[in-house]
Protein backbone atom coordinates (compact mmCIF):
# COMPACT_ATOMS: atom_id res chain seq x y z
CA UNK A 1 0.00 0.00 0.00
CA UNK A 2 1.54 3.50 -0.51
CA UNK A 3 2.03 5.11 2.00
CA UNK A 4 2.02 8.79 1.35
CA UNK A 5 -1.82 9.16 -0.44
CA UNK A 6 -2.75 6.99 2.57
CA UNK A 7 -1.24 9.72 4.80
CA UNK A 8 -2.68 12.89 3.25
CA UNK A 9 -6.43 11.01 3.05
CA UNK A 10 -5.81 10.59 6.35
CA UNK A 11 -5.17 13.97 7.29
CA UNK A 12 -7.79 15.40 5.23
CA UNK A 13 -10.28 14.25 7.94
CA UNK A 14 -8.44 15.94 10.59
CA UNK A 15 -4.91 17.33 11.36
CA UNK A 16 -2.82 14.74 13.38
CA UNK A 17 0.26 14.10 15.34
CA UNK A 18 2.42 11.20 13.45
CA UNK A 19 1.62 9.32 16.89
CA UNK A 20 -2.35 9.51 16.05
CA UNK A 21 -1.28 8.89 12.42
CA UNK A 22 0.45 5.75 13.16
CA UNK A 23 -2.81 4.88 15.54
CA UNK A 24 -5.33 5.75 12.54
CA UNK A 25 -3.68 4.05 9.55
CA UNK A 26 -3.16 1.01 11.93
CA UNK A 27 -6.78 0.74 13.22
CA UNK A 28 -8.01 1.02 9.42
CA UNK A 29 -5.48 -0.79 7.41
CA UNK A 30 -2.80 -2.83 9.59
CA UNK A 31 -4.46 -4.92 11.58
CA UNK A 32 -2.42 -7.88 11.76
CA UNK A 33 0.71 -6.01 10.63
CA UNK A 34 1.07 -2.51 12.32
CA UNK A 35 3.44 0.32 11.37
CA UNK A 36 6.66 0.70 12.96
CA UNK A 37 6.99 4.60 13.68
CA UNK A 38 10.49 4.92 11.59
CA UNK A 39 7.85 4.55 8.18
CA UNK A 40 5.25 6.88 9.80
CA UNK A 41 8.04 9.90 10.22
CA UNK A 42 10.16 9.12 7.05
CA UNK A 43 6.72 9.52 5.07
CA UNK A 44 5.50 12.55 7.44
CA UNK A 45 9.04 14.15 6.28
CA UNK A 46 8.79 13.41 2.54
CA UNK A 47 5.58 14.65 2.02
CA UNK A 48 6.40 18.09 4.31
CA UNK A 49 9.71 18.08 2.15
CA UNK A 50 7.45 18.04 -0.91
CA UNK A 51 4.86 20.36 0.18
CA UNK A 52 2.32 17.93 0.72
CA UNK A 53 1.45 18.25 4.46
CA UNK A 54 2.70 21.57 7.18
CA UNK A 55 3.51 21.72 10.45
CA UNK A 56 0.18 23.25 12.00
CA UNK A 57 1.36 23.26 15.48
CA UNK A 58 4.01 22.21 17.51
CA UNK A 59 3.53 21.45 21.35
CA UNK A 60 5.29 20.19 24.37
CA UNK A 61 5.14 16.63 25.16
CA UNK A 62 6.65 14.25 27.52
CA UNK A 63 9.53 13.56 25.63
CA UNK A 64 10.33 15.60 22.20
CA UNK A 65 8.20 18.55 21.03
CA UNK A 66 4.90 16.73 18.96
CA UNK A 67 4.30 18.57 15.83
CA UNK A 68 1.08 18.40 14.13
CA UNK A 69 0.64 17.95 10.61
CA UNK A 70 -1.84 19.09 8.36
CA UNK A 71 -2.49 18.35 4.74
CA UNK A 72 -1.88 21.20 2.35
CA UNK A 73 -4.23 21.62 -0.99
CA UNK A 74 -1.50 20.37 -2.96
CA UNK A 75 -2.01 17.55 -0.77
CA UNK A 76 -5.73 17.43 -1.19
CA UNK A 77 -4.99 17.33 -4.92
CA UNK A 78 -2.24 14.48 -5.01
CA UNK A 79 -4.76 12.26 -3.01
CA UNK A 80 -7.30 13.58 -5.53
CA UNK A 81 -5.17 12.13 -8.05
CA UNK A 82 -4.36 8.90 -6.70
CA UNK A 83 -8.09 7.97 -5.65
CA UNK A 84 -9.06 8.48 -9.30
CA UNK A 85 -6.34 6.70 -10.80
CA UNK A 86 -6.41 3.03 -11.47
CA UNK A 87 -4.26 0.38 -9.86
CA UNK A 88 -2.08 -1.71 -12.58
CA UNK A 89 -3.77 -4.95 -12.75
CA UNK A 90 -0.47 -7.50 -11.72
CA UNK A 91 -0.22 -10.31 -13.62
CA UNK A 92 1.84 -13.11 -12.55
CA UNK A 93 4.21 -13.94 -16.04
CA UNK A 94 7.27 -15.14 -14.08
CA UNK A 95 6.02 -16.87 -10.90
CA UNK A 96 8.71 -18.52 -8.94
CA UNK A 97 6.09 -21.51 -8.64
CA UNK A 98 6.55 -21.84 -12.41
CA UNK A 99 9.76 -21.68 -11.99
CA UNK A 100 10.17 -24.84 -9.56
CA UNK A 101 7.87 -26.57 -11.80
CA UNK A 102 9.70 -26.38 -14.85
CA UNK A 103 13.26 -27.24 -12.92
CA UNK A 104 11.79 -30.29 -11.35
CA UNK A 105 10.65 -30.99 -15.24
CA UNK A 106 14.08 -30.38 -16.25
CA UNK A 107 15.84 -32.04 -13.44
CA UNK A 108 13.65 -35.43 -13.54
CA UNK A 109 12.01 -34.52 -10.25
CA UNK A 110 8.52 -35.03 -9.96
CA UNK A 111 6.81 -31.90 -10.60
CA UNK A 112 3.48 -33.17 -9.43
CA UNK A 113 5.51 -33.02 -6.19
CA UNK A 114 5.69 -29.30 -6.09
CA UNK A 115 2.29 -28.63 -7.14
CA UNK A 116 1.00 -31.20 -3.85
CA UNK A 117 2.68 -29.15 -1.68
CA UNK A 118 1.91 -25.71 -2.98
CA UNK A 119 -1.69 -26.70 -3.53
CA UNK A 120 -1.18 -27.84 0.63
CA UNK A 121 0.11 -24.60 1.67
CA UNK A 122 -2.64 -22.88 0.19
CA UNK A 123 -4.86 -24.65 1.68
CA UNK A 124 -3.48 -24.33 4.95
CA UNK A 125 -3.56 -20.44 4.36
CA UNK A 126 -7.10 -20.61 3.10
CA UNK A 127 -8.36 -22.04 5.99
CA UNK A 128 -6.12 -19.37 8.49
CA UNK A 129 -8.37 -16.96 6.07
CA UNK A 130 -11.55 -18.33 6.49
CA UNK A 131 -11.66 -18.41 10.51
CA UNK A 132 -10.00 -14.73 10.46
CA UNK A 133 -12.89 -13.68 8.45
CA UNK A 134 -15.46 -15.19 10.66
CA UNK A 135 -14.31 -13.23 13.37
CA UNK A 136 -13.46 -9.95 11.67
CA UNK A 137 -15.51 -6.77 10.88
CA UNK A 138 -16.86 -6.29 7.31
CA UNK A 139 -13.34 -4.73 7.03
CA UNK A 140 -11.65 -7.74 7.73
CA UNK A 141 -13.91 -9.48 5.88
CA UNK A 142 -13.69 -8.03 2.98
CA UNK A 143 -9.58 -7.85 2.79
CA UNK A 144 -9.91 -11.45 3.94
CA UNK A 145 -11.93 -12.31 0.39
CA UNK A 146 -9.25 -10.44 -1.25
CA UNK A 147 -6.74 -12.31 -0.27
CA UNK A 148 -9.03 -15.78 -0.32
CA UNK A 149 -10.12 -14.68 -4.38
CA UNK A 150 -6.47 -14.52 -5.21
CA UNK A 151 -5.71 -17.99 -3.51
CA UNK A 152 -8.50 -19.48 -5.14
CA UNK A 153 -7.27 -18.22 -8.25
CA UNK A 154 -3.91 -19.72 -7.89
CA UNK A 155 -5.88 -23.06 -7.02
CA UNK A 156 -6.95 -23.35 -10.15
CA UNK A 157 -3.84 -22.78 -11.65
CA UNK A 158 -2.19 -25.71 -9.58
CA UNK A 159 -5.22 -27.75 -10.95
CA UNK A 160 -4.87 -26.84 -14.67
CA UNK A 161 -0.92 -27.19 -14.49
CA UNK A 162 -1.28 -30.55 -13.17
CA UNK A 163 -3.65 -31.51 -15.62
CA UNK A 164 -0.93 -30.33 -17.97
CA UNK A 165 1.82 -31.72 -16.32
CA UNK A 166 2.88 -34.68 -18.72
CA UNK A 167 2.43 -31.99 -21.71
CA UNK A 168 4.39 -29.70 -20.67
CA UNK A 169 7.17 -32.26 -19.76
CA UNK A 170 7.49 -32.66 -23.38
CA UNK A 171 7.91 -29.32 -23.77
CA UNK A 172 10.32 -28.45 -21.30
CA UNK A 173 12.59 -31.25 -22.19
CA UNK A 174 12.09 -30.56 -26.12
CA UNK A 175 13.46 -26.86 -25.90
Amino acid sequence: MSLGPTFLGLLETRPQHGYDLKQAYDEQFATKRPLAYGQVYATLSRLLKNGLVEVEAVEPGAGPERKRYTVTEAGVTDVEKWLAAPESPEPYLQSTLYTKVVLALLTGRPADQVLDVQRAEHLKQMRVLTRRKADGDLAEQLICDHALFHLEADLRWLELTAARIDDLAGEVRGR
